[in-house]
């Protein structure tokens, strides 16, 4: 996966979160309003894509500019235990017709052991980039948080509901409804600029498994 496509499940995902606050909120709006004034006049609701404001945050470029930074740690690092990986097993299969059975085997256990070591690497790289990810969006959410919440006050919205997933808890809506724009105009941003641009896909090095079943064969049958 890219790291713009984890980065647009990230917002996604976000999304997701302020859609199950938009539905405890839907669920309620008739004991909210029997619990308001009379005065207070009929209830207003707009809606939002929580990702689109996200992805036009300047914060989202340099959100995808450290995941990408991070990435490419965790790369070189992944090549380097590889690169010493592939030495070791050339080593091995050269060398395997002259060992004796003992360093053989040796050299054997070593080889599985850093080929699980890789392995176990790879899992924990992948959820070391999401916590990474999550740690870094959480303060743009912090902020469209506060600025929704503004936006709904300065202009009498009495509800906000999320336009984004799969299944969406806004179905239909006029466009005047839409505060999207607001909110990005609220924290300085200009509605409608680009997003930030997809970056390249990192490739992972697979760890080759090492064939020695014909040295073990010889070693069973040597004297």
């Amino acid at each position: 996966m890219t790291i713009m496509n984890m980065f647009r499940v990230a917002l996604a995902a976000a999304a997701l979160t302020f859609s199950s606050a938009s539905v405890a909120l839907a669920q309620a709006p008739t004991t909210a309003a029997a619990a308001a004034p009379a005065a207070s006049g009929p209830l207003k609701i707009g809606y939002t894509s929580v990702e689109y404001v996200l992805s036009q945050m300047p914060e989202s470029r340099q959100i995808e500019t450290d995941l990408k930074a991070y990435s490419t740690q965790l790369e070189n690092q992944l090549k380097s235990k590889y690169a010493e990986y592939q030495t070791k097993a050339e080593a091995y299969q050269k060398g395997a017709a002259t060992m004796t059975d003992v360093v053989k085997a040796d050299k054997e256990k070593e080889l599985t052991t850093m080929q699980q070591s890789i392995q176990e690497f790879q899992r924990t790289a992948d959820q070391n980039l999401q916590q990474k990810q999550q740690t870094l969006l959480k303060p743009a959410l912090d902020k469209l948080q506060k600025t929704i919440d503004a936006v709904s006050v300065e202009n009498g919205y009495t509800y906000v509901l999320n336009s984004d997933g799969a299944s969406p808890v806004l179905l239909h809506g006029p466009k005047e409804g839409d505060i999207s724009d607001l909110i990005l105009k609220k924290m300085g941003v200009t509605p409608g600029a680009a997003p930030a641009a997809v970056a390249p896909k990192v490739n992972t090095p697979v760890t080759p498994a090492v064939n020695t079943s014909a040295t073990k064969t010889k070693t069973k049958t040597k004297k």
